[in-house]
């Protein structure tokens, strides 16, 4: 398979976006479509693939979101107001570039999304450029509107999404080989679209060839802003310390334990007895002492489960929990918890 990219952020540097703009990208690729015979069996599995626009979602410590992640989509208005572009160094994940982001981080991230839609008729994406204005094209586009009964309908695709990459898979004509008939030759061609303006995303869509067959798709990743789940922690400790609660703010995804000393909660019991030694003393959050422990008399089921280590050491405290090995808003939720602090002091 062939990978050709056509366009790049780099590359772009004469296109100039002096106003904001739109366009009813209803026929975004104007070339008729190139009819390729004796591919059927790669058109049906193209078709499936674009049927299924559900997401397959990973958030690093959060997991698999347990929830419909839309519960957390925000109004377009807010949207507008919310997105910003910054030059990012390169990190061993991400070359260094321009990219999207959310001015408020504290309750907002940025979500990717990757949805495939029909290329023959257009898209039906109405598209507007919230910033821009240079000559190196650089700005940000979003999507104003989905037309109606048009290609993008039904897909997922919201207003306030920007599309920040194509990418177009194309089939040759299968060959022969005596009266063996060999398999079609794929190309997949990919564009980068993330923080452009206006004209240079038309410029990026225009760009790609004409759909290769009337049931090609197009897949588009866009970036959605998304309200951040947090977690409010209720935090009460032994009655011999005489200490009021405490009320804690933690994102879905983090760490118990680090979440808790990181807001200058006091956890570990320095009285505690290690479990694995005996002696007294924290081990780091690798696990073992069991100097971290917290019950748990509200909101279980916004912790990840137990894994076997943990399980084990609290067999006979199913409501206790090791802070260091807890992840608060497990599958992206979010809720009210209610802790004990130092529970074998209760």
């Amino acid at each position: 398979m062939m990978v050709r990219t056509y366009v790049s952020l780099s590359q772009i540097t004469t296109l100039y976006a002096a106003f904001t703009s739109k366009l009813l990208f209803c026929n975004a690729f104007l070339n008729p479509p190139v009819h390729v015979a004796g591919l059927g069996h790669k058109l049906q599995r193209l078709e499936l693939k674009a049927t299924e626009q559900s997401q397959d979602l990973y958030y690093a410590a959060a997991g698999k979101p347990s929830v419909d992640m839309n519960k957390y989509n925000i109004p377009l208005n807010q949207i507008v107001n919310e997105w910003t572009a910054l030059l990012t160094p390169k990190t061993p994940l991400q070359a260094e570039g321009i990219y999207l982001d959310a001015k408020n981080k504290q309750d907002l991230f940025v979500d990717t999304l990757k949805y495939t839609v029909k290329r023959e008729g257009g898209l039906g994406l109405i598209l507007s450029e919230i910033a821009g204005g240079r000559e190196d094209g650089v700005g940000i586009t979003i999507v104003e509107e989905i037309v109606d009964g048009s290609n993008s309908e039904n897909t997922g695709i919201l207003p306030g999404d920007s599309i920040v990459a194509l990418a177009v898979s194309q089939y040759g004509e299968a060959s022969t080989d005596g009266d063996a008939i060999l398999e079609a030759s794929e190309e997949r061609i990919r564009a980068s679209t993330e923080c452009l303006g206006y004209d240079a995303t038309i410029d990026v869509l225009t760009s790609l060839p004409p759909p290769s067959s009337p049931d090609e798709r197009i897949e588009l990743t866009v970036k959605r802003i998304r309200k951040q789940p947090k977690v409010n922690v209720k935090l009460q400790f032994p009655p011999d310390e005489n200490e009021p609660d405490v009320f804690i703010e933690l994102f879905s995804g983090e760490n118990l334990r680090r979440g808790m000393l990181t807001r200058g909660v006091k956890l570990n019991d320095v009285l505690s007895r290690r479990f694995d030694s005996g002696g007294t003393g924290d081990c780091g959050a690798e696990g073992t002492c069991a100097t971290c422990l917290i019950g748990v008399t509200k909101g279980a089921e916004l912790l990840s489960p137990m894994k076997q280590q943990e399980e084990q050491i609290l067999a006979d405290k199913p409501k206790w929990r090791m802070a260091c090995k807890t992840i608060v808003g497990f599958g992206m939720t979010q809720g009210d918890i209610t802790l004990m602090v130092n529970p074998k002091r209760w």
